[in-house]
This record gives C-alpha cells, structure tokens and sequence, in this order.
C-alpha cells in the first residue's frame, strides 16, 4: 500500500474533529463574543445588538478559518473553551435576574 494512502487514512479523524470543533465550537464562541460585545459596546442596546450581530459574521469566519489553521487541536478546544468567559460577562444581567 502506498505511504500517502496510510497517511490519508490517518488524518480523517483529526480533520472530523476539527470540522466538529470548528462549526460547533465556533458557533458557541461567537455566540457568546456577541453576548458580551453587545454589553461593552457604550450605545443603545439596540444599536449595540446591531453592531455585535453584525461582527459576528466575521468572527464566525474567523473562528473556522483559525480552526483549520492552528497547529494543535488542543488550542482549537482552549479557543473553543474561551466561550464560557464570554457568556458569563454577556449574560450577565440575566443570570443576576435569575438569582434574585
């Protein structure tokens, strides 16, 4: 069996992965960077909604681009992992509503 043939074999579950990581990590990053974004941005809310939602496109695009492009899968998971951070500084004001 030839050598490049072993080796394709071998890299479709790192490539499963990241593709995994990349569309499931990478929506929950943005989702959670939109959240906080729309809390720091100093406007209306709606037009910091606005604006966050809008930049999420790019940082969605960004999130897979990197995925692919990062040299372990480890970093992947850890920038993946940055999404819990996020969400609690932008859900925020509905987690206090909720503990009161």
């Amino acid at each position: 069996m030839p050598r490049s043939a072993t080796q394709s074999k071998s890299a479709w579950p790192a490539i499963a992965t990241r593709t995994v990581l990349a569309l499931l990590g990478g929506y929950a990053f943005t989702y959670a960077f939109t959240a906080a974004l729309a809390q720091w941005l100093p406007l209306d809310p709606v037009d910091a909604v606005s604006t966050a939602s809008l930049l999420s496109f790019v940082v969605y695009l960004t999130f897979l681009l990197w995925a692919f492009a990062a040299a372990s899968l480890w970093r992947v998971l850890i920038g993946a992992g940055l999404a819990i951070p996020l969400a609690v500084i932008g859900f925020w004001p509905q987690l206090l509503e909720v503990l009161r």
